[in-house]
């Protein structure tokens, strides 16, 4: 890379509302600034005006701002920037066209037809990218045993088939009209395009001849098999990179020559940078932040004796927390705006919680978040209406100091800080707090224990000053952000207080030491630059070349050859580039990547073999093997010795070393400015207050202090240490806390701690199943139907305890336990026995062996029943015990390390208190309703009824108490059990119903038993919802479930009807099975339309990918769809069902499990019934069968099963003068708050709601 020595070096960040530069002057000195993105009265570009000031600043000479800026004097520029992120939050990209293969163009509206929060019954989805979609009729499919010879060789070791051509001449009419429409941005999506990119190739080079300004094909954005991640990200690319070109045009202009000659660098999403030229959409998605990771993980590793770091940066609405230990974490597949991409990423995990954050206190609980003030109106102290948010706290307790702000607040923007209105909202909440707590204790004390344990919730003190209130919302905020970071650690197998916490950002130095002290860390880093950290990383980066190709080879002797020329291929290209770009190959150095995973399953680790050098039983690159069975049995607990492992990608990663070093400045300074009052734990304390750049290096300073910076306040807690290092930055050493102690008395503030920590523990434990399990449903978002055959709970011991003091569990949804059909989903069972393997009690691990011989005999036992078999998938049913073995352990592990923290009687306390809190959310929900609905109608009953499709009736009567928010729920009148499969435990209702109280209470609270509490609930027996012992009931759990979900809604009137049925399909044959469950439409309610293609209420699992359908079983998906107008009708319509076609290549035994194919999801105050379902069978011989809603049937190679799913129905009557535009009534989305969460951790946090 050539040097710069004797000019100006500049990096820059280029956020949303600040811009930050880091400029490297031609003597060594270093400069930071920090200016308003946008400033158009001043400036037109706040990058160039930022290198603007500092070359006028230091050369003393004019740069006019109506001129451009002379070159000559800058060495390089290197930018990160948040213009694709603004662009893909405000959806203001460019307008894009969607070409994809034909039958799926819906395919990214569908997605994985998972709903993102699971308890929302408006299925809230931010719209798809593109504006119109062209179906191009082509195919291509992986050649299978049995097909046809191959007519194309592919390049990843798989075979094809083209089964259909392109068709140009009809492509270029479709191109061609495109255009006509002003739309000049093209995303091409074709499936198996990973692995065979002609046809995507063919398109691109017709597109550009035609004038399309941007061609993004899926075949070179992400060379990666999956069609619906490959298919956000090559849209998002299309999207974005026309803005990102506009945006760079803009800036150049703003430079003598258009900034030739001078290097140029762009931050990715990856932590790389790349040339100007090469910086694109779906790379640059995470630009801004990536900076600040880079910069802390080289200033923190190396100055804390490479201790593994956790980044945390602390923002207005959000937190951004991630990992670094040596080495960049990436995800290649997150979701950014609501738009999942299919890009290496650095797992930075956003969650939403920030200085902005709003504070409320609902049913006895402290809750922070995730509804934010943002810039406008802003905290309560901003002077512009503004609700209370966690700054407001800190100002509040004495922990910012208004005199040290700008004054840049109220209607005129000149105005300071307003504690004022800060203390008049506390003083207003701390009144309401404690009426709630006087409350509770009097009706303690008037009804004793009449009806339940919800009086404990008013705990053992009966008044809370305004400074205690304050200080329960910054430690309840507290938890809520070391909630990600412990999912970050502890998911994978880390130690959480083994980390330091670098902390960067504006808010971050208030909370820093309370953080570090719940997560046991000994650590604190701050570095000098940290409110200008991103820009900073900017500097100190590599710019790096990333190469990828697609593989499907196994990881065994036979492939290594040909694995050691594909890694040196790409190696040499990485190299090549590299090279031309100005490094020496002494700046050059790569690494191998091989994205692995375990025959069969879903779950692939990118590995690096550094540390694994190559031996005579493994590749050139390293030992592979070595490396992913110890990272495996790092993060998921076991390893499968036998089992193979495949190769899905080939990466390898180059780096040109380009980073610049910084310069040691050793400061001189002074003491204490002044002496304030703080509060804290022990009341006010006196606290020293210091300007950090006026501080010696070298210095000690004990809490309690403050260290106030131009654009941070670091507060150093009672027990810390400070101490400036000698190059200026703040490491503070972090004592325990002494307050640790707590009481079985409840605390309002620790019951919301207390919730955090619970939900941390069964994040890993979700992540270990889900990503140790071989079984497609093991893990799944199924998320509150137990089944007890998949339940493996395990018990929690303590020394001194003769009895276990916990139980852990997990479940999972085992693709195949025996029984009378491939799948275990039998659509004519009528016995338990012919539904697979039952386990009524089951001791799995003994004395820590897992009982193996004794499960497999279990498993194998429905064999001995007519025409039954025992289970298909014995390997894959031991290795997802196994998993679920594994999560419990790590379950045990969280929950003992809990109770090392608190004491076993504080946790189970808790633990009650927790359940407590639940019931008092229903109690209020129910008094509610009653207060409307005597109000209404003057009655406090309410009664639905809906019939399955054999006219079975589902009959409830609801007689609510408006005092004491209780309920009876009576389903006498339901039919009597059936001969079939449709008979549901009675734990089946209470999962659904708990399901719909979660729903109506609107708040997100723990589910839990607690939630029952107030509900009794009759249930006739010998009825189809408490049948007899043996009864078949897989139907009830996947199908009468949602019935009873669709009554309960009815009769609260909370909704109109979603589509009622899960689809269950199973296939296979005696050596192998598939099921899946297909989504339909979400019922609308009042003030919204509901959702099409997705899956609704009981269940929320995610549908395989097309391509790895298509790769794994004999199976073509020729077609996947939302069903045109199936939705009802009505003043908000309800969400139009899917079709799905799959062509079988095989000889296999079809079943089908389905409802709503008689009845109709009924709509809602005058809003039309939506449509029911079909399931046909299109015969090779042109025969179309109307296969009915429950049936096996035998398939040959050629048959066709079409599913057709209900859709919801509609809510209130429909205009007639608008009839038809209720589609059309939302305009596009905008990714708002709602969406504001990303990263690994977010996915996790998403599951937890239902485990």
């Amino acid at each position: 890379m050539t040097e710069t020595e004797g000019k100006f070096d500049f990096a820059i960040d280029r956020g949303g509302t600040f811009t930050d530069v880091f400029a490297r002057l031609p003597d060594g000195r270093e400069r930071v600034l920090k200016l308003l993105s946008h400033d158009p009265q001043n400036y037109k570009d706040a990058p160039t005006e930022g290198i603007r000031r500092v070359l006028a600043e230091e050369t003393g000479q004019a740069f006019p701002r109506e001129q451009p800026v002379e070159t000559s004097l800058i060495g390089w520029i290197r930018m990160g920037t948040t213009v694709a992120t603004n662009a893909l939050l405000e959806r203001q990209g460019e307008r894009t066209a969607l070409l994809v293969t034909k039958g799926f163009k819906d395919l990214l509206h569908i997605g994985t037809q998972a709903r993102p929060k699971l308890f929302d019954l408006e299925v809230a989805v931010p719209d798809v990218l593109y504006d119109e979609v062209i179906e191009v009729d082509e195919r291509v499919v992986l050649r299978q045993d049995g097909c046809q010879l191959p007519r194309k060789e592919p390049n990843t070791g798989d075979s094809l088939e083209v089964w259909r051509e392109l068709d140009m001449q009809r492509v270029e009419d479709d191109l061609r009209g495109v255009l006509s429409r002003g739309i000049h941005s093209l995303a091409v999506l074709l499936l198996h395009s990973y692995t065979w990119s002609a046809h995507e190739k063919a398109v691109g080079s017709l597109a550009r001849r035609l004038g399309f300004t941007q061609v993004s094909l899926s075949s070179e954005v992400m060379p990666m098999v999956r069609a619906v991640p490959r298919g956000y990200t090559v849209c998002a690319d299309a999207y974005l990179t026309p803005k990102i070109r506009q945006y760079l045009k803009g800036f150049t202009s703003g430079f003598r020559g258009g900034l030739e000659g001078v290097s140029v660098l762009f931050m990715q999403s990856d932590g790389g940078l790349t040339p100007m030229e090469q910086f694109c959409g779906s790379r640059a998605v995470l630009s801004g932040p990536a900076g600040g990771v880079v910069g802390y993980a080289i200033t923190s590793y190396s100055q804390t004796e490479n201790k593994p770091v956790i980044g945390f940066d602390m923002g207005g609405t959000s937190t951004d927390v991630s990992r670094y230990a040596g080495h960049y974490e990436h995800v290649f597949e997150a979701t950014t705006a609501g738009v999942t991409l299919q890009a290496p990423q650095l797992d930075i995990n956003t969650v939403a919680a920030g200085g902005g954050s709003r504070l409320f206190f609902r049913s006895g609980m402290f809750v922070v978040g995730p509804e934010s003030a943002g810039a406008h109106p802003g905290p309560a102290c901003y002077r512009k209406g503004g609700p209370l948010t966690v700054t407001d706290a800190n100002l509040a307790l004495g922990r910012l100091l208004p005199s040290y702000f700008p004054r840049i607040f109220g209607p005129g923007e000149d105005e300071p800080l307003s504690s004022e209105e800060t203390m008049e909202h506390f003083q207003q909440l701390t009144r309401e707090i404690n009426h709630f707590l006087y409350t509770n204790q009097s009706q303690s004390s008037a009804n004793g224990s009449a009806h339940s344990n919800s009086s404990r919730v008013m705990g053992s003190k009966s008044e809370m000053s305004m400074e205690e209130v304050a200080m329960g919302f910054i430690r309840v905020a507290n938890e809520a952000m070391c909630r990600p970071i412990r999912a970050l650690t502890q998911a994978k197998g880390h130690d959480t207080s083994q980390h330091v916490l670098a902390c960067f950002g504006g808010a971050g130095g208030q909370h820093a030491c309370a953080i570090a002290q719940a997560l046991g860390m000994k650590t604190v880093f701050i570095h000098k630059y940290s409110g200008v950290l991103s820009a900073y990383g900017l500097a100190l980066a590599d710019v790096v070349e990333e190469v990828q190709e697609p593989c499907s080879l196994q990881y065994n002797p036979r492939s290594f050859s040909e694995l050691d020329h594909r890694v040196e291929q790409l190696t040499q290209r990485c190299t090549e580039t590299l090279r031309d770009r100005g490094f020496s190959s002494s700046q050059i150095t790569t690494e191998v990547f091989l994205h692995l995973r375990y025959e069969k399953t879903d779950c692939a680790l990118m590995v690096t073999a550094t540390g694994y050098p190559g031996n005579s039983r493994s590749c050139k690159s390293g030992d592979f093997r070595s490396a992913f069975t110890k990272r495996y049995l790092q993060e998921f607990g076991f390893t499968i010795p036998d089992r193979p492992i495949m190769v899905d990608d080939i990466r390898v990663r180059g780096s040109g070393k380009s980073g610049i070093k910084s310069v040691t400045n050793t400061k001189m300074g002074s003491g204490i400015l002044k002496i304030t009052k703080c509060y804290f734990e022990d009341g006010y304390l006196d606290t020293s207050v210091y300007l950090w750049e006026e501080l010696p290096c070298d210095h000690n300073i004990p809490g309690p202090a403050i260290i106030i910076d131009k654009n941070s306040t670091i507060l150093v807690e009672p027990s810390c240490v400070a101490h400036l290092t000698e190059g200026g930055d703040v490491c503070i050493a972090v004592g325990s806390d002494p307050h640790c102690l707590l009481g079985t008395e409840l605390n309002t503030v620790q019951l919301s701690i207390f919730s955090h920590r619970f939900m941390s523990i069964a994040g890993p434990l979700k992540h270990e199943v889900e990503s140790g399990a071989w079984s497609p449903g093991c893990g799944g978002l199924e998320p509150l139907i137990t089944i007890y055959r998949a339940l493996c709970p395990s018990q929690v011991f303590r020394s001194g305890v003769s009895g276990p003091v916990f139980f852990v569990a997990s479940r999972g949804h085992h693709a195949d336990i025996g029984g009378i059909t491939p799948g275990s989903m039998p659509p004519h069972s009528t016995s338990l026995q012919q539904e697979g393997a039952v386990f009524t009690s089951f001791k799995l691990v003994t004395a820590g062996v897992f009982q193996e011989e004794a499960v497999t005999e279990a498993l194998m036992a429905p064999a001995q029943y007519p025409d039954c078999s025992g289970t298909r998938n014995l390997h894959d049913n031991l290795s997802d015990l196994r998993a679920q073995v594994a999560a419990n352990q790590r379950g045990s592990t969280l929950v003992g390390e809990l109770i090392d923290s608190y004491g076993l009687a504080v946790v189970q306390a808790y633990m009650g208190y927790i359940q407590t809190n639940a019931e008092l959310a229903v109690r209020d929900m129910l008094k509610e309703f009653a207060r409307c609905r005597q109000k209404q109608t003057g009655s406090l009953e309410v009664e639905a009824e809906d019939f399955m499709d054999d006219g079975t009736p589902i009959r409830l009567r609801v007689q609510i108490n408006e005092n004491e928010g209780s309920a009876v729920f009576d389903f006498t009148g339901t039919g009597t059990e059936v001969w079939g499969n449709c008979n549901a435990p009675r734990a089946i209702t209470f999962s659904a119903l708990i399901y719909c109280l979660r729903c109506m209470v609107g708040q997100d609270i723990p589910l839990n038993q607690g939630c029952l509490t107030p509900i009794k609930v009759i249930i006739p027996s010998g009825s189809i919802l408490q049948p007899s012992q043996n009864a078949a009931v897989v139907g009830g759990n996947v199908l009468t479930s949602q019935r009873v979900v669709d009554v309960i809604f009815r009769a609260f009137e909370v909704c109109a009807a979603s589509q009622g049925c899960m689809n269950n399909v199973t296939f296979g044959s005696e050596g192998s099975g598939y099921y899946e469950t297909v989504a339909g439409g979400a019922g609308a309610g009042p003030g919204w339309t509901g959702r099409s293609g997705v899956h609704s209420h009981m269940t929320n699992t995610r549908i395989t990918d097309p391509e790895i359908l298509e790769k794994r079983y004999p199976v073509v998906l020729e077609h996947f769809s939302l069903r045109p107008g199936s939705g009802g009708a009505g003043e908000y319509r309800g969400g139009d069902g899917v079709i799905r076609k799959l062509l079988f290549r095989n000889k296999v035994v079809l079943s089908v499990l389905t409802e709503r194919r008689s009845t109709r999801p009924y709509g809602l105050h005058g809003g039309d019934c939506g449509a029911s379902g079909l399931n046909q069978l299109h015969r090779a011989d042109g025969r179309v069968l109307n296969l009915g809603a429950k049936t096996t049937v035998s398939l040959e190679p050629g048959d066709m099963f079409c599913l057709y799913t209900p859709g919801g129905g509609g809510y209130g009557e429909e205009d007639k003068q608008t009839a038809g535009d209720g589609r059309l009534l939302k305009k596009r989305r905008r990714f708002n708050d709602n969406f504001s969460e990303r990263g690994s951790v977010f996915e996790y946090r998403m599951a937890q709601e239902g485990v």
